[in-house]
């Protein structure tokens, strides 16, 4: 029996786009797939060793619900970034959803290997220490040597 593979890029590092890659790939892990995840551009955000700063902007994202509707005005003020993250945060702990650390864990435990796009490092000149361990540093070629051969490929 061949095993089932998958591949996905991550390109965000919002909070609200945070959460489908690591979802996706540790389903995918458990239900026996190997699973890549080549984190580029702002996606790289979510290899990084504090998850705090993620955060999620109610400005320019139309489809995210607030309990009352608020003006495009209203969400450029200063702390609607921090309120709409808090926000955010209060309900997936209050439907028991698993934290960004938690997600990221257990992809990592499932052996779901995060690939760090090295241009994408020397292009915003991040230093390698601000990132986990267990990564692994290549390009696009690197990623699409196994996305080419995968069952399932998804760019989030």
């Amino acid at each position: 029996m061949t095993t089932k593979k998958m591949a996905i890029i991550a390109t965000k590092g919002t909070l609200d786009m945070a959460y489908p890659p690591f979802i996706l790939a540790s389903t995918a892990a458990a239900l026996g797939y190997e699973v890549q995840v080549f984190f580029t551009f702002y996606g790289l955000q979510l290899l990084r060793k504090d998850l705090s700063t993620v955060m999620i902007s109610p400005l320019a994202n139309p489809a995210m619900p607030m309990p009352i509707p608020m003006p495009v005005m209203v969400q450029m003020l200063p702390g609607m970034e921090s309120m709409a993250t808090m926000m955010m945060k209060q309900k997936l702990k209050k439907h028991g959803v698993a934290s960004l650390q938690e997600l990221r864990d257990l992809c990592l435990e499932a052996e779901v290997k995060f690939i760090a796009c090295q241009m994408t490092v020397d292009l915003f000149e991040f230093d390698k220490s601000e990132f986990i361990d267990g990564i692994e540093y290549g390009g696009a070629a690197m990623f699409l040597g196994f996305a080419g051969d995968t069952d399932i490929c998804l760019f989030v």
